[in-house]
């Protein structure tokens, strides 16, 4: 009878695989056993203390109450000058909705563009919950093979042969999860002509260690930005983010966000202010630990034999080739949690062209990282053995 009772798409939307590789490392926690965790894309690193201080600030200030639905205007123009500043891009502080958190955004955005049975293109392998947001919101994803030996990249032409009158919008992430890797400015230049609005998830920018990041916005106003302040800031509990909009578009998706979140938390605005304008010595000090932890990881991958054809230059996820072990990842990745305690992310969780793939996080203490990997050496070691 329960199940009667619950909706079609809400009994079919897939699980977030990751989720259940956490869900049974905190049960082993329980039992006792010191977990590992390379499955995680949080920061481990506590939220800078200039911005703490200015949410303390803004609670005693009583900044408690609903705000304007698109965001306190002080945080937009900020958000606007960030851009400015770091790619050269003219962005309206009337173009932004403030949300509580990127996923949020994310949902704003699908809701706002798509009818039923309409298109997204994404690349395979890709941020997980994308498809899972977009078909539960009646849309249809269209996933696009990207190969490890193009690190990942977009081939245009094979977003081309995509393209039908149902196409909404084509989804890039750069840096991206779960490669790391960044979409080159020549292929972002080539994927913003081919003539659909472009979605760009730009939650991880802030965290590159070679070369540098760039906005969609350089290239066309035909475009939405998704960003936040959970990855570089170190904020994921505190749920902010943003979506950038063409003029037309802020209207409507307004009107969504008013039924559906109403406004994004007084205080946590004033903190995402803060750490814009003062938190940006912080980001250098975290930034310059992730890289070494990247460096870290990329060196006893390789030395466990572990495929790495291109080294990822951002977020903090190294994508490594395991299909000389498995086909089944999450099998695969399950039963060695159970052996070492060590959780890492299956590949298959970010589509069918990652089966056989390993996601690993460098979000955590570089001792924990050689740890981890030291105990899977010695795990495949007994799997070579029988």
């Amino acid at each position: 009878m329960e199940w009667s009772r619950v909706s079609k798409r809400a009994r079919e939307i897939p699980p977030f695989l990751v989720m259940d590789v956490i869900d049974r490392m905190a049960v082993l926690k329980k039992q006792g056993a010191d977990v590992i965790s390379l499955a995680v894309g949080e920061p481990d690193f506590d939220t800078p203390e200039c911005i703490t201080e200015a949410a303390l600030c803004a609670l005693r200030e009583c900044k408690t109450h609903y705000t304007h639905s698109l965001g306190v205007i002080e945080l937009r123009e900020a958000i606007a000058a960030d851009y400015e500043k770091r790619y050269g891009v003219k962005v309206h502080p009337d173009q932004v909705i403030v949300t509580p958190g990127t996923s949020p955004a994310m949902f704003l955005v699908f809701s706002g563009i798509l009818d039923p049975g309409d298109e997204v293109i994404l690349s395979d392998p890709s941020y997980a919950c994308y498809p899972n947001m977009i078909e539960y919101l009646g849309g249809r994803a269209v996933p696009v093979p990207v190969y490890e030996e193009d690190a990942f990249q977009y081939r245009p032409e094979m977003i081309r042969e995509r393209l039908t009158d149902r196409t909404r919008a084509i989804l890039i992430n750069s840096p991206g999860n779960p490669t790391g890797n960044l979409l080159s400015p020549g292929r972002m230049q080539e994927v913003a002509g081919l003539g659909p609005l472009i979605i760009s998830d730009e939650i991880y920018h802030g965290l590159v260690y070679e070369g540098r990041e760039r906005s969609i916005l350089e290239f066309t106003d035909n475009a939405i930005v998704l960003n936040g302040f959970s990855k570089r800031y170190a904020m994921t509990g505190w749920r902010v983010g943003y979506c950038i909009l063409p003029r037309g578009m802020v209207r409507p998706m307004q009107k969504v966000a008013q039924n559906f979140f109403i406004s994004t938390g007084d205080f946590v605005q004033w903190a995402a202010l803060a750490a814009l304008e003062r938190a940006e010595p912080d980001v250098e000090r975290m930034r310059a630990i992730y890289n070494r932890r990247r460096l870290a990881m990329l060196q006893g991958l390789k030395k466990l034999g572990f495929g790495v054809t291109h080294e990822p230059t951002g977020a903090f996820y190294v994508l490594a080739n395991a299909r000389h072990y498995t086909d089944d990842s999450l099998k695969f990745v399950m039963e060695m949690l159970e052996h070492t305690h060590v959780g890492v992310a299956p590949g298959i969780d970010f589509g069918q062209n990652a089966e056989g793939y390993l996601r690993f996080s460098y979000a955590t203490r570089e001792q924990r990282i050689e740890e981890g990997l030291a105990r899977i050496g010695k795990y495949l070691e007994r799997i070579k053995e029988g």
